[in-house]
């Protein structure tokens, strides 16, 4: 929150610093935007950039089967929540969808359940007749109720899954299209050494992360209320209280980045899966882990794409690219602090220093992120000519 305000107060009006120097645009001077065809206003750019991040957050975030009762006020905050997880941090959106991609995976592998099965029992949507999610490999492992579970998932068609679905191919691939045109319009814009506003650089970040979103999340319904009753009736769970009200919210938020231990779920002592619920194992949930890791660099690496743009002052720029070197740094550098501190843990002046690292660097990431959020909103004051010009796509037509 200290890094905000101090870049508050930085791109104030009243800041001392000076504009950096802005090189010739020899585009921009040829290519004046004195027509429509050959140029664009800051309301298109604006606007274009806003609706693929809104495509990137809110249309590619597949919530899990919500409990039921809810309102439609608690359903709406419920995936308002997992956008702004998705704006803050989006890799941590890629590794839950890897992990339920992995898990439909194995079960299809033990269970000859298809990809659209499986991602159905990941996300809560099978519960039984007294509404316990069947969402564990032990439960349908199980010496008594297993068998059964298994062959009332079988009975239910892909088709009758898909149906319960709020989006179908066509909606999932317009907003993928949306978001691969958007990475279109940007390689094109710096083969002809067309300006790239910061809100540009930073939606392309988006869009190229949250392809891997929709990938992963192909064959998982979007939007279902209610789940599909099957299997017989099971002994409810003894145990007190559930997960749910035994894990803070900071362990929640550990889960939706490491996923779930083994056990720590009781499916049959709740009515719904957790928001970040994935069922798996070690080996699958650290593959899944080491892919938020690359994700999470790629996206930061997009944001030092921008590193030698032109910025209205110098103390904008910096703050520019300490934080995206900040956001580059952090998913790997987190890895490798809780490595050392599992290596080094009989040297406690090591182990305290990480732990330092450890328990300031989320902090920092998310001031960081938020910084790279409002940052380029401001710097749509100071746009350099050639960023009205327009993308001439005659160039790549032949014989045009």
């Amino acid at each position: 929150m200290l890094l905000i305000l101090i870049a508050i107060h930085l791109l104030s009006q009243d800041s001392i610093a000076a504009p950096l120097p802005r090189p010739s645009d020899t585009r921009a001077t040829s290519d004046s935007c004195n027509d429509i065809n050959n140029c664009r206003t800051l309301f298109s750019i604006v606007w274009g950039c806003l609706a693929t991040i809104f495509a990137c957050t809110w249309v590619s975030v597949h919530p899990n089967i919500p409990p039921p009762g809810q309102s439609w006020l608690q359903l709406f905050w419920r995936r308002l929540e997992m956008m702004l997880i998705a704006m803050i941090a989006p890799e941590v959106m890629v590794g839950f969808a890897a992990r339920q991609r992995l898990g439909a995976h194995i079960l299809s592998e033990k269970f000859g359940f298809s990809t659209t099965h499986g991602m159905f029992v990941s996300m809560g949507g099978f519960v039984t007749p007294d509404e316990h999610p069947i969402a564990t490999i032990e439960q349908l492992e199980d010496s008594t109720f297993g068998p059964e579970f298994q062959a009332a998932v079988q009975k239910i068609s892909e088709k009758d899954i898909t149906d319960k679905s709020k989006g179908d191919v066509l909606s999932k691939g317009v907003a993928l299209l949306q978001g691969l045109w958007f990475i279109l319009q940007s390689l094109a814009r710096v083969h002809q050494h067309l300006a790239i506003t910061q809100l540009e650089v930073v939606t392309l970040a988006f869009a190229i992360v949250n392809i891997f979103i929709w990938l992963l999340w192909w064959n998982k319904p979007l939007d279902v209320r209610r789940p599909i009753v099957v299997g017989p009736h099971t002994q409810p769970d003894t145990e007190t209280g559930t997960l749910l009200v035994q894990l803070s919210r900071f362990d929640r938020f550990l889960r939706a980045i490491g996923g779930y231990n083994d056990g720590e779920y009781k499916p049959l002592s709740s009515v719904s899966v957790p928001s970040f619920w994935s069922m798996g194992n070690k080996e699958y949930s650290d593959g899944a882990y080491i892919f938020l890791i690359l994700v999470g660099t790629l996206f930061g690496a997009i944001h030092c794409a921008a590193w030698n743009a032109i910025f209205p002052t110098p103390a904008e720029m910096w703050i520019w690219r300490t934080s995206s070197l900040m956001i580059t740094v952090f998913p790997g550098l987190a890895s490798v602090s809780v490595l050392m501190a599992i290596l080094s843990a009989w040297l406690k002046s090591v182990a305290a220093v990480i732990g330092v690292i450890v328990v300031l660097a989320p902090p920092l990431y998310i001031a960081a992120r938020l910084i790279l959020i409002v940052l380029p909103l401001v710097e749509l004051r100071f746009l350099p000519a050639s960023a009205f010009v327009d993308v001439n796509w005659s160039t790549y037509i032949p014989h045009i």
